[in-house]
């Protein structure tokens, strides 16, 4: 412990100095995690690089930033990733009053620190529009993150959060959030408010259903649900009926292209023929009527939907060439399963809503 007390003023003060000797009046980004924090920022940050925008300090070993940060007048964008940040004392005190700060910061990065409930210091920050606490041990969301008028961006994955209060659908900014990695039991309606929402991730939670107003989400373009109780539910509940001994004959008729007139069927079997539906796969050519084989296909790619999606074959033994969506992500299955995501719009909602 001495030894500790020793050295910990020499390394502050090296840190001090090494800082003094890049001292910029023009430098505007300035990372710092490729080396240890003993301490706070040091006193002087602000006076060394008036014009500062960007600052990092991932991975330094942070257990507190200190009021140096206060005094930074043009700082938008703090990133301090993956230190010992949340016990008391973490964040400065008048984070949330400062004049200068809390204007001009955008983006505020804290993931895997240690918070176990999300400060309310930052809920004052109203010019924030990104803001990130993935992997910490927040158990809820505040109702007051309504505040964040601001937000656009918002990553709370990798906590033990259980719920989504309503007052999240207050943000009319948010485009993007990110709630994986957690024990979300349910979706608020209210979410369907969120009519800027343009990718919303949900995967690794113990969802069972998705609200009905999930699909009033019209600029939604990338939806998460893998790994929850939901899909699971679908892939377990698939079955597969044998098809009749009327089936099998329509669907001789149908797929070797036996030749009839309507005078030489009764009317209800003329109508049953045309009920004929074209099995998806381009190598079979088969139909079927009344019995199909219902698969989910997990489509997951960046930039388009990630959804489980009902694809119906005419057999078993009728395999999609998309079948592997759920295993890769590859360009072939990938523009497949866009194709189908167009053309299957009403089933995509079928799954969706379970």
């Amino acid at each position: 412990m001495c030894r500790h007390t020793q050295t910990s003023p020499t390394l502050r003060s090296g840190l001090a100095a090494d800082l003094a000797s890049r001292r910029s009046a023009e430098t505007r980004r300035l990372v710092l995690s490729q080396r240890r924090l003993p301490g706070p920022l040091p006193p002087g940050l602000a006076r060394w690089f008036p014009a500062l925008e960007v600052l990092d300090v991932s991975g330094t070993g942070l257990a507190a930033l200190g009021s140096e940060l206060l005094s930074l007048p043009r700082l938008h964008t703090l990133l301090a990733k993956n230190n010992r940040l949340g016990g008391p004392g973490s964040l400065p005190k008048g984070l949330a009053e400062a004049p200068l700060l809390g204007r001009s910061l955008r983006v505020l990065n804290l993931s895997g620190n240690r918070f176990a409930e999300l400060p309310a210091a930052l809920l004052g920050l109203r010019g924030l529009q990104s803001l990130s606490l993935g992997s910490n041990r927040l158990h809820s969301i505040p109702p007051e993150i309504q505040e964040l008028r601001s937000l656009e961006f918002l990553y709370l994955g990798g906590n033990f959060i259980t719920s989504i209060p309503p007052e999240l659908a207050s943000l009319p900014s948010l485009s993007y959030l990110v709630l994986c990695d957690n024990k979300i039991q349910s979706v608020p309606p209210q979410l369907a408010q969120l009519h800027s929402l343009r990718s919303l991730s949900l995967h690794n939670n113990l969802l069972t259903y998705l609200p009905r107003e999930i699909l009033n989400l019209v600029h939604l373009e990338e939806l998460s649900l893998r790994g929850n109780p939901l899909v699971v539910r679908f892939v377990r509940d698939l079955t597969y009926n044998p098809p009749s001994l009327q089936e099998l004959a329509g669907r001789t008729i149908k797929s070797r292209n036996v030749s009839y007139t309507p005078g030489d069927l009764p009317g209800n079997l003329l109508r049953y023929l045309h009920l004929a539906s074209n099995c998806p796969n381009p190598k079979c050519g088969g139909v079927y009527f009344d019995s199909c084989v219902r698969q989910i296909k997990f489509v997951d790619f960046c930039g388009k939907y990630r959804l489980p999606l009902m694809h119906y074959l005419c057999s078993p033994e009728c395999s999609s060439p998309c079948s592997s969506a759920s295993q890769s992500s590859t360009s072939q299955s990938e523009s497949d399963s866009e194709d189908e995501a167009i053309v299957a719009a009403h089933r995509m909602q079928k799954v969706l809503l379970g």
